[in-house]
C-alpha cells in the first residue's frame, strides 16, 4: 500500500510542476484527473493495476 501512495504523491508532484512551469493549463489537469478515474473503473483498470504492479516489482528487484 506504500507504494501505491509513494506513486500518486510522485504523480501529483509531476502534475504540480507542469502545471506551474510548462504551461499546463489547470483545467487540462482536472481532465486529465478524470481519465485516470475513468480508466480505473473501466474493463481496463486491473489490467492497467496489473501492469504497474508488474513493472514496480522489476524495478524494486533491480540490485545496484
Amino acid at each position: 500500500m506504500a507504494l501505491s501512495i509513494s506513486a500518486v504523491v510522485l504523480l501529483a508532484i509531476i502534475v504540480f510542476l507542469l502545471v506551474r512551469k510548462s504551461g499546463l493549463k489547470l483545467g487540462h489537469a482536472v481532465v486529465c484527473m478524470l481519465l485516470g478515474f475513468y480508466l480505473a473503473s473501466s474493463s481496463m483498470g486491473p489490467t492497467i493495476h496489473q501492469l504497474t504492479s508488474s513493472v514496480t516489482a522489476m524495478v524494486s528487484n533491480i540490485k545496484f
